[in-house]
C-alpha cells in the first residue's frame, strides 16, 4: 500500500488529488459494506451458539475492530516508538465513547443492557483508572503490562462464565444463517473493514498534507478517526440494525482491549513513556467513560439527548488539544 502511495505522489498533482479522492470514498464504501457483512456475521454466531449479543460485541466484534490500534501500538514498541501506543489508545478511547457512541445514538437510540451498566462500563472505568495509576511514576513498564494482562484474562473469564449462564440470545439480522456462514462472514467482514480503513486514512492523510494541514493537526484528527473507523461503522451499522448491544458492546469492549491487552502487550515489548501530557489526556477519558456511565443511568439509554451531549463535549475536548 505505501508502495502504491508513492506511485501516486509520482504522479502530477492534480492527478494525485482526484486518485485520492476516489480512493476516499472507495474506502469508505468498502468499509460500509465490511461493517455490514461483520455485524451479520458476528449476530448469526451469537444465535447459532445461544450467546448473548453483549457478549459478542464485547469479546469478537471488539477485538476485531482494534485490530488498527493493536497494529499501531505494538509496530511502534518494536520500532521502539512505543511512545505513540498510549496516545494511540488513549486518544482512540475517548473518541470511541464521544464521537461513535455520539453518533450512533444521535441515528437511533440505544437501550443499555444492565450488565452493561453494573459491569462492564465500570470495568472500562477501573481500566482507565489503572491506566493513570500506575503510569504516575512516568513510564508503563513489563510489570504494569503483567498487571494488565491478569486483569484482562480475569475478565475475559467472567465473561465466559456469563455466557455459559445466560442461554437466551437476543435475536439479530444474521439468526437466518448457518454457523460456519456466520462465521466466512464476520471474517470477511473483518478483512474488508480493515483493508477499507488503511486505504481511507492513506488518502485523507494525503489530502489533508496537499491542502496545508499540519502533520499535528492530521494526527489529532485523520489518524485518531482512521483507527476507529472499524468502530465507527461498525456501531453506527449495528444501531442502525437495531442491534445495540453490539454497538455498545463493540466501545466498551474495544476500549477495555486498548488499554489491558494491547498496552499489556506493548508494555512487556518495550517500556512506555507516560509523560505528564498523558495524564489530562486519561483523565478525560476516564471523564467520558463517566459521562456514558451518567447518560445511561440519567436517561436509561444513550437517546439523541446523550448523543448531543457526547459530541459537544469531544468539540470542547478538540478546542483544548488546538490550544494546548
Amino acid at each position: 500500500m505505501n508502495n502504491f502511495y508513492g506511485l501516486i505522489e509520482n504522479t502530477s498533482e492534480p492527478t494525485a488529488i482526484i486518485i485520492n479522492i476516489l480512493l476516499l470514498a472507495l474506502g469508505f464504501t468498502i468499509l460500509a459494506k465490511g461493517a455490514d457483512w461483520f455485524v451479520e456475521g458476528s449476530c448469526g454466531i451469537a444465535v447459532k451458539l445461544k450467546i448473548p449479543q453483549i457478549i459478542i460485541g464485547l469479546t469478537i466484534v471488539a477485538m476485531g475492530t482494534s485490530a488498527p490500534e493493536a497494529a499501531v501500538s505494538i509496530s511502534s514498541a518494536l520500532k521502539g516508538n512505543a511512545d505513540i501506543a498510549i496516545g494511540n489508545v488513549v486518544g482512540s478511547n475517548i473518541l470511541n465513547i464521544l464521537i461513535i457512541l455520539g453518533i450512533s445514538a444521535v441515528i437511533t437510540p440505544l437501550i443499555i443492557a444492565q450488565s452493561t451498566k453494573i459491569i462492564d462500563i465500570p470495568v472500562m472505568i477501573s481500566a482507565t483508572i489503572l491506566l493513570l495509576l500506575l503510569g504516575i511514576d512516568g513510564s508503563i513498564g513489563m510489570l504494569d503490562g503483567i498487571i494488565f494482562l491478569a486483569a484482562f484474562i480475569s475478565y475475559m473469564a467472567y465473561l465466559f462464565f456469563a455466557a455459559r449462564k445466560k442461554a437466551d440470545a437476543s435475536v439479530c439480522s444474521g439468526s437466518e444463517m448457518s454457523l460456519v456462514k456466520s462465521v466466512v462472514f464476520a471474517i470477511i467482514g473483518l478483512a474488508v473493514i480493515i483493508i477499507g480503513s488503511n486505504v481511507s486514512i492513506d488518502s485523507a492523510t494525503f489530502l489533508a498534507l496537499k491542502m496545508g494541514i499540519s502533520e499535528r493537526f492530521i494526527g489529532l484528527t485523520v489518524v485518531a478517526l482512521g483507527t476507529s473507523l472499524p468502530e465507527l461503522f461498525t456501531s453506527v451499522t449495528a444501531a442502525c440494525k437495531k442491534n445495540a448491544d453490539i454497538a455498545i458492546g463493540n466501545i466498551v469492549g474495544s476500549n477495555i482491549f486498548n488499554i489491558l491487552f494491547i498496552l499489556g502487550i506493548t508494555s512487556i515489548v518495550h517500556t512506555v513513556p507516560f509523560v505528564v501530557d498523558f495524564r489530562a489526556d486519561t483523565i478525560i477519558a476516564v471523564g467520558s467513560a463517566l459521562l456514558l456511565l451518567i447518560c445511561c443511568l440519567v436517561f436509561k439509554k444513550l437517546n439523541r439527548i446523550s448523543g448531543m451531549i457526547m459530541l459537544l463535549s469531544y468539540a470542547a475536548y478538540f478546542i483544548y488539544l488546538l490550544n494546548k
